[in-house]
């Protein structure tokens, strides 16, 4: 990320729910063990330190069927959906995380299954219970007008699912993807999704992965989406206006999907050719790129003041600059592919991706990353509050403040100037291959950073990451 119930519709529109499906049965199998432990309810949430509520314990959420019809001129949100899952213990309940829209109905395996709320999260008791590693699919109709949040977490400005004056602008970034769709919403449950979007006829709809299908029948257009890797449910988006499209093949043979407002002044950048360029440059660099499709949604949002590195395509609210587009587009290898476990970990996407801004500006000429290193860490003074921040551990509140993004970035290029470029560029191609589509966290790449270069550098990264206070410079 970069600063930067109603009247239904007729019945050939979409209606939203979720489908968790299961082949379960109430007993436990012929011989099981008698000391084998009961069904009970899964954790409401998975206890991550910043948002211990996000999530949901007792499975592990596989695949996603989302269907979003929405209406622009009311706000109105209805839709289907189907998730996957597979029970992680045996479950007389299970969470859903929803924020704000109401349920109309639940079905677990077909069957109706009674479901409570407790703020923001729906407890289902399916009829069935569930068995330890068995699959299971539950159907759940909802509706409602999605409102955004907002505070102090990214950069003061409203996030999620935000109305623009001819449809929607969705960016969730780290907590929003439960207020349009019911999931684990946690990066730590990541799954696969269909995304299947219902708007009114001339608007489009863009989301992650690629297009499966589009038509238009009567007054509306459908559009079906597939993401085939894993994928955090805060990179969903379900993005909805008018827009000029543009579709190819980037020079390294990566399918490219651009989607830009037609009132947004483009001026002298080209979002196209940047996003090819980039993500080809960083395919040599961080390792092969990890998706099907690359690209970027360029609307018109200015109540957003940011920028996010949604999965295969990074949504911009409005015509950023080529510096940011570079840094959402490393964000596919550090942040989508290789997610963070806990949101503490944060700077191993924001820091990682603020590096490859000065990664980029040496590979264009302009200047080293070492300069842009020193430029940074020159221009605040030791009393700035900005290296009160431990980087390791920033605090909700503070977990995208510059400090993290910026600071972060010094880490890197101390570690480089550490261990040498060889150990280095070894080391973050390393880093995303083997933590390809999966989580990860800080101790894990210290155990490499020290595996590939030979080195002890637990002093380093407790200097730049678990410090308050200005570091001295390396080799100082």
């Amino acid at each position: 990320m970069v600063l930067s119930r109603s009247v239904r519709r007729t019945p050939r529109l979409l209606a939203l729910a979720i489908v968790v499906a299961t082949a379960a049965t109430m007993a436990a199998a012929p011989g099981a063990s008698a000391s084998a432990p009961g069904p009970s309810a899964g954790a409401p949430g998975v206890g991550d330190p910043y948002f211990p509520d996000l999530g949901n314990g007792g499975y592990d959420a596989l695949h996603y069927d989302l269907g979003v019809s929405y209406d622009p001129e009311s706000g109105l949100l209805e839709g289907r959906t189907t998730l996957k899952a597979k029970a992680t213990q045996n479950l007389s309940a299970f969470d859903l995380d929803l924020q704000k829209l109401t349920v109309d109905s639940v079905k677990v395996n077909g069957r109706k299954a009674a479901f409570t709320r407790s703020g923001d999260e729906i407890t289902v008791t399916p009829a069935a219970r569930l068995r330890k590693g068995e699959r299971f699919s539950v159907t759940v109709t909802y509706g409602g007008i999605p409102q955004p949040l907002n505070g102090p977490i990214i950069f003061g400005s409203d996030y999620g699912w935000m109305k623009t004056k001819d449809g929607v602008f969705v960016a969730c970034e780290p907590n929003a993807g439960s207020t349009w769709f019911p999931s684990s919403d946690h990066p730590g449950d990541k799954a696969t999704y269909d995304i299947r979007i219902d708007a009114p006829k001339g608007l489009t709809g863009v989301s992650n992965g690629r297009l499966v299908s589009s038509r238009v029948a009567g007054d509306r257009a459908y559009f079906h989406w597939r993401e085939t890797k894993p994928m955090a449910s805060y990179l969903a988006t379900a993005t909805i206006g008018k827009f000029d499209v543009r579709t190819g093949t980037t020079p390294g043979g990566v399918p490219i999907y651009v989607a830009t407002d037609p009132t947004l002044p483009t001026g002298k950048v080209d979002v196209y050719g940047i996003t090819a360029e980039a993500t080809d440059y960083w395919s040599q660099v961080f390792g092969p790129y990890p998706f099907e499709e690359t690209g970027a949604i360029v609307d018109d949002m200015p109540q957003a003041g940011f920028s996010l590195e949604v999965q295969s395509k990074p949504v911009y609210s409005a015509v950023r600059n080529e510096t940011t587009i570079v840094h959402e587009l490393a964000h596919q290898w550090f942040g989508d592919s290789v997610s963070v476990k806990t949101w503490p970990n944060i700077w191993l996407n924001e820091g990682f991706a603020t590096y490859a801004q000065w990664l980029w500006e040496e590979h264009r000429g302009r200047s080293t990353a070492h300069d842009s290193f020193l430029k940074a860490y020159g221009s605040r003074p030791a009393d700035d509050p900005f290296w009160k921040i431990k980087v390791a551990d920033p605090q909700r509140d503070t977990m995208f403040s510059s400090a993290v993004y910026q600071r972060g970035a010094m880490t890197l290029q101390a570690l480089r100037e550490r261990i040498g470029d060889k150990a280095f560029f070894t080391l973050l191609p390393t880093w995303t291959r083997q933590h390809r589509y999966g989580n990860a966290e800080t101790s894990q790449f210290i155990a490499l950073a020290e595996k590939i270069s030979g080195q002890q550098l637990d002093d380093l990264f407790h200097t730049w990451l678990n410090t308050s206070g200005k570091p001295a410079l390396p080799g100082k």
